[in-house]
């Protein structure tokens, strides 16, 4: 069945399903994840067992990695969502968690870390800060992956007795609304290890069946039993890779450890982990199109354990050169920790005639478009910087690489932009728009939404694309087929006009009477719509708000009249 959902709700939905127990503290991005699962258990929804989710708020995530610990100890089948900070805190408790084999999964909306300043925004800082950790790392790239990859690490984690991070990048999926394929509860029962779910019960602390655990122990023994460990770990490669092919069997999607996307004979490749992958994808499938060949991707899923004969694998034979991007820097380091993992694969398997070279990207939030993707490409052919950043202007260590800002993908589907003001309800309004348009048309939808940490009162760009075709694109629209602009002090300070493509549809809420469109618009904004032919409708929401006593709330207006030139439901 078709629903159309958020990277966060696609995720939490799984794991309410695989828990008896989730301990829960809020922070941003993830919140939204334990606030579903709260209300779903309020509501007196059911997990896969039958039995309603108990919530526990704790005080900090310190307390609910303790809770969490306390809870698999006593043979209940327990989660969490996290994010940044909130993770770091509770990294102590995961080396217990994980060295006591306690079955679970954390899942992670990945955002950057307080270093120099606060951001509540995506990269995978956090995660790459609890590799050693001993957790299995899953990685989702998209919404669809949120929901498969959260049940695929509940039910890796039963088989393995390693437990299992899950993690997808903050805000770009967390909080991006997609059309997917649910998941429904028989075809979860179908993959559920029973057996390993009687064994994980019967190794829990009790008094009638006592076990020792939790011991100290000193240099006779604790370096034979950390190595004993490594068993486990090789064994959980293999678990996932045929619990991939179970879920295939089952749900019809197709993964694996390290997916890739290319020319069998490529030359060219881009390593690379989560959301980003689906942006060099799209160029790549794009750009081939326009004489670009060779190339190819590699998108990696299961992090840790590393397989380097599974990335290797992955990788053609053809290969002469390849580019890893990691989307965190490691301040002091010679290399970001995908690189160096590439870099030790290829010289397990003996492929170091492989030239490699590295780039970070996307770091605190920062956009990942086609046009990068192009540079990054362009710059592997040619060999001109071994190590690089993109997105950014570095004129201090200069690092970074150049791109053309005007390159785009033109896309089938139906591009908007809303531009209004933290507070007035527009980004809540096409929410609901996108989430209309997914469940009530059999067109595929896409939703994001862009502000910044001050939100109210500050500016909100919605970012809307629905259409017949596959929809997979994470990155911000900049030519766009219908613009709303929901405040009149937008006009002249953001040059909205300029991202509408020809024959477009612009959109004013424009609280005076028409005949003075034109006055207040700056002649640059009146020649850039007469150029492009672009139709121009106003409406005062402000004034209709008021005489509905709905205040400065002018969304469902503004909503109504977006349906209205859209057309893409019937308007009554």
């Amino acid at each position: 069945m078709k629903i159309t959902v958020d990277g966060n709700m696609a995720c939490a939905k799984m794991a309410y399903k695989m828990s008896e127990l989730c301990s829960i503290y809020p922070i941003t991005p993830s919140s939204p994840m334990a606030e579903d699962c709260d209300m779903w258990a309020t509501c007196g929804e059911k997990n896969i067992f039958g039995d309603k989710v108990k919530i526990i708020e704790m005080q900090s995530e310190g307390g609910v990695a303790g809770s969490l610990h306390g809870a698999l100890s006593s043979g209940v089948m327990a989660t969490t969502f996290t994010s940044s900070q909130g993770l770091l805190l509770m990294i102590p408790d995961m080396y217990k968690m994980a060295g006591e084999l306690l079955p679970h999964t954390i899942h992670v909306a990945s955002r950057a870390l307080s270093t120099h300043a606060l951001s509540i925004f995506g990269d995978q800082t956090d995660v790459m800060a609890a590799r050693s950790t001993g957790y299995a790392m899953l990685c989702s790239s998209s919404v669809q992956e949120a929901q498969d990859m959260a049940l695929i690490s509940h039910i890796c984690s039963l088989k393995s007795s390693v437990p299992f991070l899950h993690f997808f990048d903050g805000f770009r999926t967390s909080h991006e609304i997609q059309t997917i394929d649910s998941i429904s509860d028989d075809e979860i029962k179908k993959m559920l290890p029973m057996s390993a779910i009687k064994e994980f019960r019967k190794l829990s602390l009790s008094s009638t069946h006592p076990h020792q655990q939790g011991t100290a122990q000193n240099p006779d023994i604790y370096f034979q039993n950390r190595e004993s460990a490594s068993e486990f770990y090789s064994k959980t490669i293999d678990i996932v890779k045929d619990s991939l092919k179970e879920f295939e069997r089952i749900c019809g999607r197709h993964y694996s450890l390290f997916d890739y996307y290319g020319d069998s004979d490529a030359k060219y490749v881009i390593i690379i982990m989560g959301s980003g992958a689906r942006t060099v994808k799209e160029t790549i499938e794009y750009l081939k199109t326009r004489g670009y060949d060779k190339f190819g991707v590699v998108s990696v899923h299961l992090y840790r354990p590393f397989s380097s004969v599974d990335l290797s694998k992955a990788i053609p034979e053809s290969v002469e050169k390849i580019c890893v991007l990691d989307r965190t820097k490691d301040c002091g380091a010679d290399g970001e920790p995908l690189y160096k993992d590439v870099l030790t694969a290829l010289f397990k398997m003996n492929r170091q005639n492989i030239s490699v070279i590295s780039g970070r990207y996307g770091i605190g939030g920062k956009e990942f478009t086609p046009a990068m993707v192009k540079a990054i490409l362009d710059n592997l052919k040619s060999g001109e910087k071994k190590c690089f950043t993109i997105g950014i202007t570095d004129d201090i260590n200069h690092t970074s690489l150049s791109f053309d800002r005007d390159f785009y993908i033109k896309h089938d589907a139906f591009s908007c932009k809303f531009y209004g003001l933290g507070s007035d309800g527009t980004v809540s309004a096409n929410k609901n728009s996108i989430k209309l348009i997914g469940t009530h048309t059999d067109m595929n939808v896409q939703g994001y939404f862009e502000y910044d940490s001050k939100k109210s009162g500050s500016v909100t760009v919605s970012h809307l694309r629905f259409g017949k075709g596959e929809i997979d694109s994470p990155y911000l629209i900049t030519k766009a087929n219908f613009i709303a602009c929901h405040n009149i002090s937008f006009i002249g300070k953001y040059d909205m006009e300029c991202d509408l493509l020809d024959g477009g549809t612009f959109l004013i809420n424009f609280p005076y009477d028409e005949d003075k469109l034109v006055d207040i618009m700056p002649q640059k904004t009146l020649a850039t719509l007469i150029k492009k032919n672009i139709k121009v409708y106003v409406i005062d929401a402000g004034k209709i708000a008021s005489e509905c006593n709905l205040g400065g709330k002018i969304n469902v207006i503004m909503q109504a009249c977006f349906f209205k030139l859209a057309k893409i439901l019937p308007y009554n």
